[in-house]
């Protein structure tokens, strides 16, 4: 890593004009077992250099694969001539109103050092046969929970980054990190019935931070103990009602149906957000943020010290005390809006080129305790662990949800199945009258597509609010 970023060094140093250089090494490891065989073990390896080069307001991207001054000089002239091509093209068509073609990039503090995030080591220097071995015993334990659990799984996936940014006004940023991440699912089945129970846990730094909020062997025993007491559980009653969400719907919730709108490129797209920086689209118990650090405490599994563009990936605070305050920005786009970028530019390999991407979103915690919110819900549901869903670039959401709780008069009450939650999120956010203190990372396995995937994470504390429940018959 540390020669990548001295040859791209060099090589911007005979550059004229905007080029940026990106070196990317990933090496993928896969490992899956389910019904007690080893299914699937698996390593992939990618390697290369992407060129970003911006010439009279076209942009010109290229990538090679060959990590050599030669290859990379030819890269460049093929991305000049691309963006030569875009420049022209730009010029000779009629933009619309703020989309002027942009002839440089404006200053900004960009990143310089070597910013090596922890767990690598750790990670590593465990064998193959110990992480085979961790995901064997885990998959038994969950088979071996009850006899009415028909088929277990358990996936194992670690993702190793070398990174090596430089741009020719000025970033010369490099680090390394490492992205374990562990899922396990149960299936129940009683007189033709069935039921799953999931869990999964990812982030970005070693087993401590892996395993922080549970160890591995409780996981398996709440994927298996969910799917049981699901297969006995009835159906929610539809409405709209008062719930209390989890980290894990919380965090679901601020990534798809509000942190997707706020990405400075869909709200140029025209957003549920465009237009209402300074505007209230929350209670004023709600503060939105997003991180390319772990907030809190370490391993959220979105971290990142620099993004692809070089620029620090600090936090950014979206929605302060409920009033939209930013949106999340790469240069270009910081540019168009007259503000500093954010760290948000992501690209997921070396022949990708960056986009407007969320890193660690949350929610910021609140004053209260979990069972003083709940002994104050007279009516409602607790609900935790997302399964599935969709959100629009107008705040409208749906997921379905792993466990509803049934509240009554301040008493949690018994599982109900099939639960699926809905609104429209700033609606929804509105009426937020109870954050808890407590606070948790619950989306580090996950991976959001936007063109191309990206490592996120997403969380916050317990929240309660009001939406539309729905149940499955």
């Amino acid at each position: 890593m540390i020669e990548a970023l001295e040859l791209l060094c060099e090589i911007a140093a005979q550059q004229d004009g905007f080029v940026e250089f990106r070196y990317h090494a990933k090496t993928s490891r896969s490992l899956g077992v389910d019904k007690g065989k080893v299914e699937r073990s698996q390593i992939r390896h990618r390697k290369g250099v992407g060129v970003r080069v911006l010439t009279a307001g076209g942009w010109g991207f290229a990538s090679t694969g060959q990590v050599d001054a030669a290859s990379i000089k030819r890269a460049v002239q093929m991305a000049r001539t691309a963006a030569a091509a875009c420049a022209s093209h730009a010029h000779s068509s009629t933009p619309g109103a703020g989309h002027q073609p942009l002839s440089s990039l404006p200053a900004c503090t960009l990143a310089r050092g070597i910013f090596d995030q922890p767990g690598l080591e750790e990670v590593a220097t465990r064998s193959l046969e110990e992480k085979i071995g961790m995901a064997t015993s885990l998959e038994a334990q969950i088979r071996g929970a009850s006899r009415v659990i028909r088929s277990a799984s358990c996936t194992y996936n670690e993702i190793f980054e070398d990174k090596a940014i430089v741009t020719t006004d000025g970033a010369a940023a490099a680090f390394r990190l490492v992205r374990p991440e562990l899922r396990m699912q149960a299936v129940a089945e009683k007189d033709g019935e069935l039921s799953t129970g999931s869990e999964a846990v990812g982030a970005t730094g070693g087993w401590d931070c892996l395993f922080r909020s549970a160890a591995g062997e409780a996981l398996a025993e709440r994927a298996a103990k969910t799917a049981q007491d699901l297969l006995g559980a009835r159906h929610a009653e539809g409405g709209r009602c008062a719930v209390i969400l989890a980290p894990s719907i919380v965090g679901l919730l601020v990534h798809e149906a509000i942190g997707h709108t706020v990405e400075a490129d869909f709200v140029q797209a025209g957003s549920v957000a465009a237009g209402k920086i300074g505007s209230r689209v929350a209670s004023d118990l709600v503060t939105l943020c997003d991180s390319g650090g772990s907030e809190h405490y370490l391993g959220a599994g979105g971290t990142i010290p620099v993004d692809d563009e070089g620029v620090p990936a600090s936090r950014t605070t979206i929605i302060k005390d409920g009033i939209l305050v930013s949106y999340l920005h790469n240069r270009e786009s910081a540019a168009r809006f007259g503000v500093a970028p954010t760290g948000n530019a992501r690209a997921w390999e070396y022949s990708d080129q960056p986009l407007i991407r969320m890193r660690n979103t949350y929610l910021e915690p609140g004053s209260r305790d979990l069972d003083e919110i709940i002994a104050d819900t007279r009516d409602g549901y607790l609900l935790d662990g997302p399964r599935n869903g969709q959100a629009d670039a107008s705040g409208e959401f749906m997921f379905g949800v792993q466990e509803a709780r049934r509240i009554r008069n301040g008493k949690l009450g018994e599982l109900v199945r099939g639960v699926t939650i809905s609104g429209i999120a700033f609606e929804v956010m509105q009426t937020v009258d109870a954050v808890s203190r407590d606070f948790r990372w619950d989306l580090g396995a996950g991976y959001c597509g936007k063109g191309q995937p990206a490592k996120v994470d997403a969380g916050g504390p317990y929240v309660r609010c009001r939406a539309l429940l729905g149940g499955e018959e």
